[in-house]
């Protein structure tokens, strides 16, 4: 089917080439990219010329053609890189679905659309359900290298002055690239005296999504410490709370995606998908959430944590260690119904 739409095609590049023929590039992009989904294993050949067929139809055709284009392919299976890297550095309107959804674009390409595109093409790679390491470099990378209102007018301006930098200004960007990456390991960050909370970036936001997913619990309480601006050690004890309220209030607190909450909390504690009543437990416990209270939690709890304040002992639910305690059962039950006052710690050395 596809080398029959390339012979229509090539008979009528001419034709296209005329004006008042915009309506028809577009139904003729669209039946190409149909040609193509119905391909169930596309050939190198099939492969090859589609993408010859591809990018002057696409070029040519309107933004509405080339966004309903994108979003087809991005149900592909299989893209071509050369159709995969044209699509991915389109406008945002029309390359963010690709970006966001197909599982055919190599990571070659998305590192190469990080560096060579926006912020806003970064977003919507941080945005995929698998970042791969090479990804998740790029984007952190990409992250520092971006101009931001918080840095210095003349800092800005050297890093898009087209002389290179002295060697003493590269050494210092590299410094800080290394300081970013350590959020992985060790959740260092120049934290806010002010205690506020600041609603999370895509870049944390993918991170945690990827951590949770694999089960790296370490790397994501690394993580959220940086999200948070927050010592690591806040950051465990908010996990070690297995019923999932107070890391449940501290993404509402970080304005966390709403999507993506509950995904994230039953990555790390499974049985809140069981069912209870009409949904389930991470259903009835988003739904109970207050973001302004979470918020005045969170604070508290950061503000304690600067002061290098630390909550009274707790002995986790599981902890393999406990000691016999007649008052067990009731400090179960207020642990995992209790409020959220501060973040209970788990068991640590003796």
């Amino acid at each position: 089917m596809l080398f029959a739409l390339g012979h229509v095609v090539t008979n009528r590049f001419r034709e296209l080439e005329r004006p008042q023929t915009g309506r028809l590039k577009d139904v003729v992009l669209m039946a190409t990219v149909t040609g193509f989904e119905s391909l169930r294993i596309p050939s190198k050949s099939d492969m090859k010329q589609f993408a010859e067929l591809f990018e002057p139809l696409f070029l040519g055709s309107s933004n509405e053609a080339r966004r309903q284009a994108a979003a087809a392919l991005s149900q592909c299976p299989q893209v071509p890189e050369a159709v995969a890297l044209l699509i991915g550095s389109m406008p945002i309107s029309i390359a963010a679905i690709f970006l966001t959804r197909s599982k055919a674009i190599s990571d070659r390409v998305l590192v190469s659309i990080i560096r060579q595109q926006g912020p806003a093409h970064a977003g919507a790679i941080a945005r995929r359900e698998d970042l791969s390491p090479s990804i998740v470099d790029a984007l952190v990378e990409h992250h520092q290298s971006a101009p931001s209102a918080n840095r210095p007018n003349d800092e800005i301006d050297r890093s898009a002055a087209p002389m290179p930098a002295p060697a003493t200004a590269a050494a210092g960007e590299e410094k800080l690239r290394e300081e970013i990456k350590a959020m992985a390991r060790a959740g260092t960050r120049v934290r806010n005296d002010a205690a506020q909370v600041q609603p999370i970036n895509e870049l944390h936001c993918a991170l945690l999504m990827r951590f949770a997913r694999s089960g790296e619990t370490a790397l994501f309480a690394a993580a959220l410490a940086d999200a948070l601006g927050a010592s690591r050690g806040l950051a465990e004890r908010i996990l070690l709370d297995v019923s999932g309220q107070q890391l449940a209030a501290t993404l509402s607190a970080l304005a966390f995606p709403a999507d993506e909450m509950a995904r994230l909390l039953v990555a790390l504690y499974p049985h809140l998908s069981e069912r209870l009543g009409g949904g389930s437990r991470v259903e009835n416990l988003i739904r109970d959430i207050d973001q302004r209270a979470s918020i005045e939690r969170v604070e508290a709890w950061l503000r304690a944590d600067r002061k290098g304040a630390r909550p009274p002992r707790h002995e986790g639910q599981f902890a393999e260690n406990r000691t016999s305690d007649p008052r067990r059962q009731e400090t179960r039950s207020a642990a995992g119904h209790g409020n959220m006052a501060q973040p209970q710690r788990g068991v640590g050395r003796r």
